[in-house]
């Protein structure tokens, strides 16, 4: 029996908010003592993703709670004044890094369902002082933003959570401006292979709401983007049959 999306969307929030508060609470433990919030590892599992240059100028906290599969930002080749969405955007390591391509004159929105994983990243936000970055409260299944409001969505590993994901995709057409164009990391799963959907554990670490290559793409091309196409796939970990894989698309202009 497959759980209701209800009850998914509880266990993914659940998870990321004990992660989220795990920071938090290192952090406040970390200032007090002098210490450094992350473990070695947490920054390790980062610098697999993301450049020494990149993180060198970020909160330790925002690259504890990065638990991503990708790097969208260096995939979206972001343009000075773009507006920038960032679907599930954890502890705002994505929108940090984006905030710095698209300058003062662009806007970086970072959307996430997780209170704690929103104060997390307005900590961070406040740490950086950047003035061009926002973070919302909200489902990517029902976005509370405009029609044609962005110019580039980004998501790293997050729409593989969603238990409905042609929703999603048709909500990002929705609020991308004609010509948009949208950049993934996520995870996908082998063809042919099986995903236990009543694993409410496995839902909440990526596997069992990875879908196979050609399904993914197919609920894309069917919410109207055009373009559609993957790159750069990795198999680690090769738990299951899952693998992590780059995603674009375009909106029609």
């Amino acid at each position: 029996m497959t759980n209701q999306p209800h009850d998914i969307k509880q266990a993914v929030r659940e998870r990321y908010g004990a992660e989220a508060s795990r920071v938090i609470e290192l952090s406040a433990v970390g200032e007090t003592a002098g210490e450094a919030c992350c473990s070695p590892q947490e920054m390790c599992d980062a610098q697999r993703l993301y450049d020494d240059a990149e993180l060198a100028a970020l909160p330790a906290e925002s690259i504890a709670a990065s638990l991503g599969c990708g790097n969208p930002t260096a995939l979206a080749g972001l343009r000075e004044g773009e507006r920038v969405l960032d679907l599930g955007s954890g502890g705002g390591i994505d929108c940090f890094l984006a905030a710095k391509q698209v300058g003062d004159s662009g806007r970086v929105i970072g959307l996430d369902m997780t209170p704690s994983m929103l104060d997390l990243a307005r900590d961070n936000l406040a740490k950086l002082g950047l003035t061009n970055v926002e973070f919302v409260q909200g489902e990517m299944e029902q976005m509370p933003l405009p029609d044609a409001s962005v110019d580039v969505v980004i998501s790293n590993c997050v729409v593989c959570l969603s238990p409905d994901k042609d929703a999603v995709f048709r909500e990002a057409f929705r609020v991308l401006a004609p010509g948009g164009r949208m950049h993934l990391s996520d995870m996908m799963r082998e063809p042919g292979g099986q995903a236990d959907g009543s694993n409410l554990v496995a839902w909440a670490e990526c596997s069992a709401g990875a879908e196979p290559q050609d399904v993914y793409l197919d609920r894309l091309a069917r919410a109207g983007f055009t373009g559609v196409e993957t790159s750069g796939e990795s198999r680690y970990p090769a738990e299951d049959g899952v693998f992590s894989a780059k995603v674009t698309a375009r909106k029609p202009g």
